[in-house]
């Protein structure tokens, strides 16, 4: 089954071109099935990359999916144009009587601040309380993560001597729950982060379970026992080039960036790297998708409070 997008969305093209069955509305329009309607809140400075990346990975499920692109208003997005922006996300003010099937949260680059210093902040809580009423399933990503089990369950994180950034082995842990299901035992990732969350935290919360952790990159994915919030620490929607990006602007930047662990072949920053990768990040999408959201929402959507 195709995945949904609005008409005129440039990432459509570029799923097209790798051989992904995308669906416009006026196509999807004459169907009967309903889609899954999925809300992501993109916090990400490059948003068109996000939307790319997050589209490619729910691409594979039978189901079809209908993404609606969420900003917050209390931040102006320097790396989007407005005319992007203003054609294809909405605001918070927009969405909030709405209930949606799944959302998404991703990372954002401001996690070596205390939280309560990210001017979005209290935004961001708004909404993260309005989606345990509002949302069957929400995914929250890297930073989202961190910033989700801050909200949630008041766990803290804590900075890394050094950045984390690389692609790194991870063990599943509990194989029979429906989220880490088909998975092999052993998985690679991508991490891109300077903080971290710790199992002795998370272990305090009797509601939450860990699902696939790494000895060199710590937990990975984390999930409630109810399947309502998800939290992964890594990247697993990350393309073959994105770690590489985020190397070269940091040392343009003149940070001295350490290169990716086990990313590039002969750890050669200048050499095409592997995507070894893809089939986890489809498998845990699907999985998230089907039996976390399709298989528990509500056919009819309550479109009131």
């Amino acid at each position: 089954m195709p995945i949904k997008v609005q008409n005129g969305l440039p990432a459509k093209t570029a799923l097209e071109a790798e051989n992904i069955f995308v669906m416009d509305e006026a196509r999807a329009l004459s169907q009967d099935i309903r889609p899954l309607e999925i809300l992501i809140l993109n916090l990400m400075p490059l948003k068109e990359e996000t939307e790319l990346q997050l589209l490619r990975v729910m691409s594979n499920t039978p189901l079809q999916v209908n993404c609606t692109f969420l900003m917050v208003s209390s931040h102006v997005a320097k790396n989007t144009s407005a005319s992007h922006l203003n054609q294809f996300y909405v605001y918070f003010d927009d969405i909030k009587k709405k209930k949606f099937d799944g959302m998404i949260i991703t990372g954002a680059p401001v996690e070596n601040m205390e939280y309560e210093q990210v001017h979005y902040w209290e935004e961001l809580t708004k909404i993260m309380e309005w989606s345990k009423r509002h949302v069957t399933s929400t995914m929250h990503i890297c930073w989202g993560a961190q910033a989700g089990l801050y909200y949630h369950y008041g766990i803290p994180k804590y900075n890394r001597k050094e950045k984390l950034s690389g692609v790194y082995s991870h063990k599943v842990i509990h194989r029979k729950v429906p989220l880490v299901r088909s998975m092999d035992d052993i998985f690679l990732c991508p991490h891109s982060r300077y903080t971290e969350v710790r199992r002795e935290d998370i272990e305090k919360q009797p509601g939450l379970e860990i699902l696939a952790e790494s000895e060199e990159a710590g937990i990975l994915i984390v999930i409630s026992k109810d399947g309502r919030q998800v939290f992964v620490q890594g990247h697993p929607e990350y393309d073959r080039m994105t770690l590489a990006g985020e190397y070269h602007r940091d040392l343009e930047r003149g940070l001295n960036p350490k290169v990716p662990c086990n990313y590039y072949e002969n750890n050669d920053p200048f050499s095409t790297p592997l995507l070894n990768w893809r089939n986890f990040s489809g498998t845990l999408y699907s999985n998230w998708l089907n039996y976390y959201v399709y298989q528990v929402t509500p056919y009819l959507l309550d479109s009131e409070e």
